[in-house]
């Protein structure tokens, strides 16, 4: 299964057969009070930075959240996309939990970006599916709903079938419906990370679609978190996920390490070719 993104020329195929493809997930403001306090302010300095610094490291497309309490998400969201779109040429994924932000996004964005997210709760679907087909927009569904967050990950699937039939129902093709299956902190739930593999393997079985998750979720409040998401996510990629969120800078070694191993890298180039960029730039 394959979804293709677009920036305002370039191509990027997320195929559930091909190699994995790194959302960067650094343009967030949850532990960059700079970056609202720059965009406030009316620079977009700080924001290209961490754009630039992504791809440098592997990201093929940025996640951009600006949200944070007291700021109009519905102005600067779309002000930042100008702003990286002028700047680079990279799929975009756009994420708000306001879908009037969403839309006023997608009409300054150029190409085929993806919306992060909705979920299987009926107001999340009334108001993101027809976003996405307007815009004819990816979009990312979390395995939650009106009931909240199961553990049972035949129910996760469940979940994912029916935003799956909604949206097709709606007008969106079903490779544009990317499946997030939950990665949930390891040090609350000592299954977490088991129903959440487990999630991954149905979903890669039962729909075939492309799977996504915040790869370091898992590893909230634990010390050497980039060992346990790069162990996870290892893990993650071998039962179907195919593109993570995640900070290109901690993990992109692991993940073209792991796509070697699986076969997806013929002769290692792409696995040589990332370790010679890297000594280059030291």
């Amino acid at each position: 299964m394959k979804t293709v993104l677009s920036g305002s020329y370039a191509e990027v195929i997320i195929d559930t057969e091909g190699p994995v493809r790194i959302i960067g997930e650094s343009i967030n403001p949850t532990r960059r009070k700079k970056l609202i306090s720059t965009l406030q302010a009316g620079s977009f300095d700080y924001v290209l930075q961490l754009a630039a610094s992504q791809i440098a490291s592997g990201a093929e497309i940025l996640d951009v959240n600006v949200g944070y309490p007291g700021v109009d998400d519905v102005k600067l969201l779309p002000e930042t996309v100008m702003a990286l779109q002028d700047k680079f040429d990279i799929p975009l994924c756009l994420d708000s939990p306001n879908p009037r932000a969403i839309e006023a996004a997608l009409r300054a964005a150029k190409g085929k970006c993806i919306i992060n997210s909705v979920n299987g709760e009926e107001r999340s679907l009334r108001a993101i599916l027809p976003i996405a087909r307007e815009f004819g927009s990816a979009v990312i569904a979390l395995v939650m709903d009106d009931e909240g967050i199961t553990h049972d990950p035949e129910k996760r699937l469940a979940i994912a079938e029916k935003i799956v039939g909604r949206a097709i129902k709606e007008g969106i093709r079903e490779e544009d419906v990317i499946i997030d299956p939950l990665a949930m902190a390891v040090s609350a739930d000592q299954d977490a990370c088991l129903v959440t593999l487990k999630t991954i393997s149905l979903v890669r079985q039962k729909l075939g679609l492309n799977i996504t998750m915040g790869a370091s979720n898992i590893s909230f409040g634990l010390p050497n978190r980039e060992a346990l998401n790069a162990a996870f996510t290892t893990l993650a990629i071998y039962n179907g996920l195919t593109c993570p969120i995640a900070n290109p800078e901690h993990i992109t070694t692991s993940l073209l390490a792991t796509d070697l191993v699986l076969g997806r890298d013929p002769w290692a180039i792409r696995f040589v070719e990332y370790y010679q960029n890297t000594l280059k730039s030291l």
